[in-house]
């Protein structure tokens, strides 16, 4: 089977920066994964892309099975993850355009499968600090010199779609002091957790979520799928120059956070 060091997550228009793409299909025991997955070599990195809702965005994000993706990249090897995605703003200083490198979450979802170890093996992953801290500095970093608005931390709710929030639950998310809201960080971020791989959220801001101010509209898909496309040249840029700069060695504690929760 071909084999990659890195892989992202993302929508279908990161097709256009891959060169040379071989297209593979990887079974596991969880199922399909969303599509077929992209390999390509970026520099001298092996660079493995599926777009968590499938090319043609037919996979709603209630829908994803998240499990088998994670499983597909890690049985061609992949040990860091690059995972873009849209979100909503609840905070009046994050502003469409601007990228949010996610440190935590709140998970709203419901009945997703969200753990590889349902028994009777058993491991309890530490999600204290659920993404890689190691992979967020570089992140940060890389946006901060491209010019990119970026906010070096944020929370994301994660809620369960396909629907957006009412009015009052955008609300309430807003006085909780969360920072943006979306769909796919959870069970995500985790399940790479639970396998040793890094993991990095990189959330782009496309709309003002409705509860976060009094007068403005409320979201909707054409304003989300509208800004995604403004700035998906800035997710790239920034998903290439940290390829650059992984693949190496990872003094972080992703891996070791994966035999330490396990029982027995």
């Amino acid at each position: 089977m071909s084999k990659a060091d890195i892989g992202v997550f993302g929508g279908s228009g990161f097709y256009s920066f891959l060169p040379d793409v071989e297209e593979v299909r990887v079974h596991t025991p969880y199922g399909p994964p969303s599509d077929k997955i992209a390999l390509a070599t970026v520099g001298d990195r092996r660079l493995a892309f599926l777009p968590r809702h499938g090319r043609d965005h037919s996979v709603p994000a209630h829908m994803v099975n998240f499990r088998a993706n994670l499983w597909a990249l890690k049985e061609l090897g992949v040990t860091e993850i690059l995972a873009p995605c849209s979100c909503g703003s609840l905070q009046p200083h994050i502003d469409p355009g601007d990228f949010v490198i996610l440190d935590q979450f709140v998970d709203r979802t419901r009945g997703r499968a969200d753990t590889f170890f349902n028994g009777p093996e058993t491991h309890h992953i530490g999600a204290a600090e659920p993404y890689c801290s190691r992979l967020r500095a570089l992140a940060a970093e890389v946006a901060h010199d491209q010019g990119i608005t970026v906010h070096a931390q944020g929370t994301m709710v994660v809620i369960q779609g396909p629907r957006f929030s009412t009015r009052a639950e955008s609300a309430w998310f807003t006085r909780e002091g969360w920072d943006v809201v979306g769909m796919t960080q959870h069970p995500e971020a985790i399940l790479a957790r639970e396998l040793g791989i890094c993991y990095t959220g990189i959330a782009l801001v496309t709309d003002y979520d409705t509860g976060i101010a009094q007068g403005r509209e409320p979201v909707s898909i054409d304003e989300v799928f509208r800004v995604f496309r403004e700035n998906v040249s800035k997710v790239q840029g920034l998903i290439h120059a940290m390829l650059t700069r992984m693949g190496g060695d990872r003094p972080c504690e992703c891996e070791a956070e994966a035999w330490r929760a396990v029982v027995g």
